[in-house]
Protein backbone atom coordinates (compact mmCIF):
# COMPACT_ATOMS: atom_id res chain seq x y z
CA UNK A 1 0.00 0.00 0.00
CA UNK A 2 1.03 3.26 -1.11
CA UNK A 3 0.23 6.90 -0.69
CA UNK A 4 -1.39 6.91 -4.25
CA UNK A 5 -3.47 4.04 -3.46
CA UNK A 6 -4.67 6.37 -0.41
CA UNK A 7 -5.02 9.41 -2.82
CA UNK A 8 -7.52 7.40 -5.07
CA UNK A 9 -9.56 6.08 -2.11
CA UNK A 10 -9.68 9.05 -0.64
CA UNK A 11 -10.65 10.60 -4.22
CA UNK A 12 -13.78 7.74 -4.42
CA UNK A 13 -14.96 9.03 -1.33
CA UNK A 14 -15.12 12.78 -1.73
CA UNK A 15 -16.56 12.28 -5.22
CA UNK A 16 -19.01 9.88 -4.67
CA UNK A 17 -17.94 7.05 -6.73
CA UNK A 18 -15.30 6.05 -9.64
CA UNK A 19 -16.65 8.47 -12.54
CA UNK A 20 -16.25 11.44 -10.60
CA UNK A 21 -13.42 10.45 -8.98
CA UNK A 22 -11.57 9.35 -12.38
CA UNK A 23 -12.18 12.60 -13.54
CA UNK A 24 -10.67 14.67 -10.56
CA UNK A 25 -7.80 12.48 -10.57
CA UNK A 26 -7.12 12.79 -14.32
CA UNK A 27 -6.53 9.12 -15.35
CA UNK A 28 -9.09 6.47 -16.96
CA UNK A 29 -12.18 4.83 -15.01
CA UNK A 30 -10.58 0.89 -15.58
CA UNK A 31 -7.26 2.22 -14.08
CA UNK A 32 -8.86 3.59 -10.76
CA UNK A 33 -10.54 0.19 -10.21
CA UNK A 34 -8.00 -1.83 -10.72
CA UNK A 35 -6.22 0.20 -8.20
CA UNK A 36 -8.89 -0.24 -5.73
CA UNK A 37 -9.34 -3.54 -6.45
CA UNK A 38 -5.71 -4.12 -5.77
CA UNK A 39 -5.54 -2.38 -2.60
CA UNK A 40 -8.50 -4.34 -1.37
CA UNK A 41 -6.64 -7.60 -1.85
CA UNK A 42 -3.28 -6.07 -0.14
CA UNK A 43 -5.67 -5.27 2.80
CA UNK A 44 -7.83 -8.36 2.41
CA UNK A 45 -11.26 -6.54 2.87
CA UNK A 46 -13.58 -4.85 0.72
CA UNK A 47 -13.71 -1.32 1.10
CA UNK A 48 -16.73 -0.36 -0.34
CA UNK A 49 -20.13 -2.25 -1.35
CA UNK A 50 -21.35 -1.82 -5.54
CA UNK A 51 -24.51 -1.16 -5.31
CA UNK A 52 -25.35 -1.27 -9.34
CA UNK A 53 -23.20 2.04 -10.46
CA UNK A 54 -23.51 3.39 -6.84
CA UNK A 55 -20.22 2.70 -4.43
CA UNK A 56 -21.25 2.55 -0.44
CA UNK A 57 -18.42 2.57 2.03
CA UNK A 58 -17.90 -0.95 4.03
CA UNK A 59 -17.36 -1.15 7.63
CA UNK A 60 -13.81 -1.64 6.66
CA UNK A 61 -13.65 1.69 4.52
CA UNK A 62 -14.98 3.96 6.91
CA UNK A 63 -12.49 2.74 9.42
CA UNK A 64 -9.40 3.54 6.48
CA UNK A 65 -11.03 6.96 5.44
CA UNK A 66 -9.48 8.88 8.67
CA UNK A 67 -5.96 7.03 9.22
CA UNK A 68 -6.03 8.01 5.07
CA UNK A 69 -6.62 11.38 5.02
CA UNK A 70 -4.11 11.82 8.13
CA UNK A 71 -1.17 9.57 6.18
CA UNK A 72 -1.70 11.82 2.70
CA UNK A 73 -2.16 15.24 5.13
CA UNK A 74 1.10 14.69 7.09
CA UNK A 75 2.92 13.52 3.48
CA UNK A 76 1.50 16.59 1.79
CA UNK A 77 3.45 18.48 5.21
CA UNK A 78 6.42 16.83 5.13
CA UNK A 79 6.61 18.29 1.54
CA UNK A 80 5.20 21.37 2.35
CA UNK A 81 8.26 21.66 5.10
CA UNK A 82 11.10 20.75 2.17
CA UNK A 83 9.08 23.38 0.13
CA UNK A 84 9.17 26.15 2.97
CA UNK A 85 13.11 25.54 3.67
CA UNK A 86 13.57 26.28 -0.36
CA UNK A 87 11.67 29.49 -0.37
CA UNK A 88 8.75 27.98 -1.96
CA UNK A 89 5.13 29.42 0.11
CA UNK A 90 3.00 27.59 -1.92
CA UNK A 91 0.21 24.65 -1.46
CA UNK A 92 -3.21 24.45 0.07
CA UNK A 93 -4.82 25.03 3.42
CA UNK A 94 -8.26 22.89 4.26
CA UNK A 95 -10.94 25.08 6.22
CA UNK A 96 -14.15 23.87 7.17
CA UNK A 97 -16.47 26.51 8.83
CA UNK A 98 -19.97 26.96 10.07
CA UNK A 99 -22.39 29.32 7.87
CA UNK A 100 -21.65 32.73 10.18
CA UNK A 101 -17.99 32.88 10.96
CA UNK A 102 -17.54 31.79 7.70
CA UNK A 103 -18.91 35.73 7.30
CA UNK A 104 -16.66 37.16 10.03
CA UNK A 105 -13.68 36.55 11.42
CA UNK A 106 -13.42 34.29 8.58
CA UNK A 107 -13.00 36.70 5.86
CA UNK A 108 -10.79 38.99 7.75
CA UNK A 109 -8.18 36.50 8.52
CA UNK A 110 -8.52 34.77 4.90
CA UNK A 111 -7.82 38.59 3.76
CA UNK A 112 -4.54 38.55 6.21
CA UNK A 113 -3.29 35.60 5.71
CA UNK A 114 -3.17 36.42 2.04
CA UNK A 115 -1.42 39.39 2.02
CA UNK A 116 1.52 37.20 3.51
CA UNK A 117 0.99 33.91 2.00
CA UNK A 118 -0.08 34.85 -1.46
CA UNK A 119 0.70 32.04 -3.01
CA UNK A 120 -1.13 29.19 -0.93
CA UNK A 121 -5.02 28.44 -1.72
CA UNK A 122 -7.16 28.30 1.02
CA UNK A 123 -10.18 26.16 0.22
CA UNK A 124 -13.08 26.41 2.74
CA UNK A 125 -15.85 24.27 3.42
CA UNK A 126 -19.05 24.17 4.25
CA UNK A 127 -20.26 22.44 8.11
CA UNK A 128 -23.73 23.45 9.63
CA UNK A 129 -22.65 22.39 13.71
CA UNK A 130 -19.86 22.51 15.64
CA UNK A 131 -19.72 18.26 15.85
CA UNK A 132 -19.82 18.73 12.05
CA UNK A 133 -16.89 20.74 12.18
CA UNK A 134 -14.64 18.92 14.71
CA UNK A 135 -15.67 15.92 12.96
CA UNK A 136 -13.75 17.25 10.33
CA UNK A 137 -10.68 18.38 12.11
CA UNK A 138 -10.12 15.56 13.85
CA UNK A 139 -10.78 13.12 10.94
CA UNK A 140 -8.12 14.97 8.41
CA UNK A 141 -11.08 16.52 6.08
CA UNK A 142 -10.22 20.01 7.26
CA UNK A 143 -6.89 21.30 8.88
CA UNK A 144 -8.58 24.35 10.39
CA UNK A 145 -11.95 24.64 11.64
CA UNK A 146 -14.10 27.48 12.29
CA UNK A 147 -16.97 27.11 14.59
CA UNK A 148 -20.02 28.82 16.61
CA UNK A 149 -21.49 27.96 19.75
CA UNK A 150 -23.95 28.86 22.14
CA UNK A 151 -21.59 28.32 25.09
CA UNK A 152 -17.23 28.42 24.98
CA UNK A 153 -16.84 25.27 22.65
CA UNK A 154 -14.27 22.29 23.93
CA UNK A 155 -13.07 18.89 22.59
CA UNK A 156 -10.23 16.51 24.10
CA UNK A 157 -9.79 15.39 20.36
CA UNK A 158 -8.75 19.07 18.26
CA UNK A 159 -7.39 21.84 19.82
CA UNK A 160 -9.33 25.00 20.48
CA UNK A 161 -8.74 28.39 20.38
CA UNK A 162 -11.23 31.19 21.39
CA UNK A 163 -11.82 33.85 18.39
CA UNK A 164 -14.59 36.18 20.05
CA UNK A 165 -17.73 36.53 21.18
CA UNK A 166 -20.47 37.73 18.41
CA UNK A 167 -23.96 39.25 20.10
CA UNK A 168 -26.51 38.28 18.13
CA UNK A 169 -29.05 41.29 16.38
CA UNK A 170 -31.96 42.11 14.76
CA UNK A 171 -31.71 43.55 10.93
CA UNK A 172 -35.01 44.32 10.07
CA UNK A 173 -36.87 44.58 7.50
CA UNK A 174 -36.67 47.85 5.37
CA UNK A 175 -41.06 47.68 5.51
CA UNK A 176 -41.04 48.66 9.49
CA UNK A 177 -40.69 51.65 11.44
CA UNK A 178 -42.22 50.38 14.42
CA UNK A 179 -38.59 50.25 16.25
CA UNK A 180 -38.39 53.82 17.14
CA UNK A 181 -35.23 55.58 17.16
CA UNK A 182 -33.24 53.46 19.56
CA UNK A 183 -30.15 51.28 19.19
CA UNK A 184 -31.33 48.12 20.56
CA UNK A 185 -34.65 46.32 21.37
CA UNK A 186 -36.02 43.92 23.68
CA UNK A 187 -37.59 40.28 23.01
CA UNK A 188 -40.88 41.50 23.73
CA UNK A 189 -40.76 44.01 20.84
CA UNK A 190 -40.74 41.40 18.45
CA UNK A 191 -44.37 40.45 19.48
CA UNK A 192 -46.67 40.68 15.99
CA UNK A 193 -43.67 40.73 13.88
CA UNK A 194 -43.01 38.39 10.92
CA UNK A 195 -39.19 37.10 11.40
CA UNK A 196 -37.11 34.92 8.78
CA UNK A 197 -35.74 32.51 10.80
CA UNK A 198 -32.89 30.16 10.96
CA UNK A 199 -33.45 25.79 11.09
CA UNK A 200 -33.83 24.62 14.41
CA UNK A 201 -30.45 23.86 16.21
CA UNK A 202 -28.93 27.10 15.16
CA UNK A 203 -28.84 29.78 18.33
CA UNK A 204 -30.20 32.32 16.25
CA UNK A 205 -33.69 29.73 15.90
CA UNK A 206 -33.37 29.67 19.92
CA UNK A 207 -33.51 33.20 20.59
CA UNK A 208 -37.14 32.98 18.41
CA UNK A 209 -38.21 29.80 19.80
CA UNK A 210 -37.42 31.27 23.40
CA UNK A 211 -39.28 34.13 22.84
CA UNK A 212 -42.35 32.55 21.62
CA UNK A 213 -42.09 30.23 24.76
CA UNK A 214 -42.43 33.06 26.64
CA UNK A 215 -45.38 34.02 25.20
CA UNK A 216 -43.95 36.10 22.47
CA UNK A 217 -46.05 36.57 19.61
CA UNK A 218 -43.98 36.18 16.27
CA UNK A 219 -44.50 35.05 13.04
CA UNK A 220 -41.85 32.84 11.20
CA UNK A 221 -42.44 33.79 7.88
CA UNK A 222 -40.01 31.86 6.33
CA UNK A 223 -37.61 28.91 7.54
CA UNK A 224 -34.16 29.00 5.75
CA UNK A 225 -30.98 26.48 5.90
CA UNK A 226 -29.08 28.25 3.62
CA UNK A 227 -27.88 31.81 5.42
CA UNK A 228 -27.50 33.50 2.22
CA UNK A 229 -30.81 33.61 1.35
CA UNK A 230 -31.90 35.42 4.78
CA UNK A 231 -30.53 39.03 3.90
CA UNK A 232 -32.13 38.84 0.36
CA UNK A 233 -35.36 37.89 2.25
CA UNK A 234 -35.16 40.39 4.62
CA UNK A 235 -34.57 42.69 2.14
CA UNK A 236 -37.56 41.86 0.34
CA UNK A 237 -39.85 42.46 2.96
CA UNK A 238 -40.42 39.12 4.29
CA UNK A 239 -39.84 39.42 7.80
CA UNK A 240 -37.05 40.60 9.99
CA UNK A 241 -34.01 38.32 11.02
CA UNK A 242 -32.05 37.33 14.15
CA UNK A 243 -28.14 37.09 13.42
CA UNK A 244 -25.00 37.39 14.42
CA UNK A 245 -22.78 40.81 14.63
CA UNK A 246 -20.82 39.46 12.09
CA UNK A 247 -23.88 40.12 9.90
CA UNK A 248 -24.27 43.95 10.71
CA UNK A 249 -21.79 45.63 7.65
CA UNK A 250 -22.93 43.87 4.97
CA UNK A 251 -26.70 44.22 6.54
CA UNK A 252 -26.18 47.88 6.39
CA UNK A 253 -24.35 47.84 3.25
CA UNK A 254 -27.76 46.84 1.46
CA UNK A 255 -29.22 49.78 3.13
CA UNK A 256 -30.68 47.09 6.34
CA UNK A 257 -31.00 48.70 10.27
CA UNK A 258 -29.58 46.64 12.68
CA UNK A 259 -30.40 46.61 16.21
CA UNK A 260 -29.42 44.96 19.33
CA UNK A 261 -31.25 42.42 21.31
CA UNK A 262 -31.98 42.59 24.57
CA UNK A 263 -31.07 40.75 26.94
CA UNK A 264 -27.57 40.07 24.99
CA UNK A 265 -27.20 36.72 23.51
CA UNK A 266 -23.47 35.29 22.21
CA UNK A 267 -22.27 33.17 19.65
CA UNK A 268 -18.85 31.99 20.79
CA UNK A 269 -16.53 31.83 17.80
CA UNK A 270 -13.42 29.15 17.85
CA UNK A 271 -10.92 28.03 15.27
CA UNK A 272 -10.07 24.35 16.11
CA UNK A 273 -6.80 22.54 14.93
CA UNK A 274 -5.18 18.91 15.09
CA UNK A 275 -2.93 18.83 18.07
CA UNK A 276 -0.11 17.90 16.09
CA UNK A 277 1.74 17.69 12.57
CA UNK A 278 -0.35 20.45 11.18
CA UNK A 279 0.94 21.85 7.90
CA UNK A 280 3.48 24.88 7.32
CA UNK A 281 0.09 26.35 6.00
CA UNK A 282 -2.12 25.70 8.97
CA UNK A 283 0.72 26.87 11.41
CA UNK A 284 0.60 29.49 9.73
CA UNK A 285 -3.06 30.63 9.16
CA UNK A 286 -3.47 29.84 13.39
CA UNK A 287 -0.52 32.46 13.62
CA UNK A 288 -3.49 35.24 11.85
CA UNK A 289 -6.12 34.06 14.49
CA UNK A 290 -3.86 34.89 17.25
CA UNK A 291 -3.30 37.73 15.31
CA UNK A 292 -6.72 38.29 15.08
CA UNK A 293 -7.92 37.50 18.81
CA UNK A 294 -5.16 39.54 19.94
CA UNK A 295 -6.38 42.54 18.73
CA UNK A 296 -9.90 41.78 19.37
CA UNK A 297 -8.80 42.00 23.00
CA UNK A 298 -6.88 45.27 22.76
CA UNK A 299 -8.85 48.59 23.79
CA UNK A 300 -10.01 50.78 20.71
Amino acid sequence: MDVRHLKYFLAVVDHGGFTRAAEHLLIAQPSLSQTIKGLERELGVSLFHRIGRRVVLSEAGQELVGPARVVVRDLDAARAAIDDLKGVRSGRLDVVAMPSPGIEPLTSMIAAYAKTHPSVTVSVDAAFTPEEVADAVRTGGAEIGILGSDRPFRSAEVDVTHLEQQPLVLIVSPQCDSFGDGEAIRREDLEGHRVVASQRGSLMRWLVDDALAGGVQVEIAAEVAHRTSVLPLVLAGVGHAVMPSSWTPLARQMGLRVLGIEPTTVLHVAVLSRPADLTPAAQAFLEVAARHTADRRRPS
